[in-house]
């Protein structure tokens, strides 16, 4: 059994928020992968369901970010897991948006989540780190990850919201690498095989060369004497 844990804080005022990005990933994998209905449960909302003989609960806790760990941890005692059962999504300010990676233990990097998360369960969990890239100025984070996304993200954001959907399969099956890849296929798909290369433009035929005209023949030369030349004239 895998425990993923999708970090966000509750609330309609929150849906749209960078820092909401774990939330969404989890709403993906439940719509796309025909999970049971959200429950309230653990202190957030529960979705269970089976990738193959894998059973895996998703987790949004709902004890807003600086307090995930408390409804994570409860999940983690009910279903006796190990720490390394679970799997947290979250938003990653050190990643460009649209990047994704996968990450086993390590800290907490300032992330009040994984902050939370660490002081009842450990650092020794997974994380599926989604970029939202960084506002430049460190006095500026929390306004940025309390902001929605802007319209121009939307692409990228559904790209990798769908790319992390078809991998979870791979993720609960504890390859991270083939999770990756089905986020690649996502964010840069190859490009179509059909797809021919514009043709070379043929050179321009050379222009003929100008044949030189023939040198006329030099004139006879005349032998004539200045009298017979005269008297010729009058013949």
């Amino acid at each position: 059994m895998k425990l993923f844990v999708g970090l966000g804080n509750p609330g309609p005022k929150y849906a749209g928020n960078r820092h909401n990005i774990g939330y969404m990933a989890l709403d993906r994998i439940a719509e796309d992968h025909g999970f049971a209905p959200w429950r309230s449960k653990f202190q957030g909302q529960v979705s269970e369901g089976k990738f193959g003989s894998e059973k895996v609960i998703l987790l949004k806790p709902e004890t807003f970010m600086n307090l995930s760990g408390q409804s994570v941890g409860e999940a983690m005692r009910f279903y006796k897991l190990d720490s390394t059962d679970v799997t947290v999504f979250h938003d990653e300010l050190d990643l460009a948006p649209g990047k994704c990676r996968a990450k086993a233990g390590g800290g907490h990097a300032g992330h009040n989540g994984l902050r939370s998360i660490h002081q009842h369960i450990g650092p020794h969990y997974d994380r599926i780190r989604m970029g939202i890239g960084h506002p430049g100025n460190k006095n500026a984070v929390s306004g940025y990850v309390l902001r929605d996304f802007a319209k121009a993200d939307q692409d990228w954001l559904d790209d990798v919201l769908r790319g992390v959907s078809d991998g979870a399969q791979h993720l609960a099956a504890d390859d991270t690498g083939k999770f990756m890849n089905a986020v690649a296929l996502r964010v840069n798909p190859p490009r179509s095989s059909t797809t021919q290369p514009k043709p070379k433009r043929p050179p321009e035929p050379a222009a003929p060369k100008p044949v030189p005209s023939p040198t006329p023949a030099p004139e006879a030369q005349d032998t004539r004497s200045p009298m017979q030349k005269l008297l010729d004239k009058f013949k």
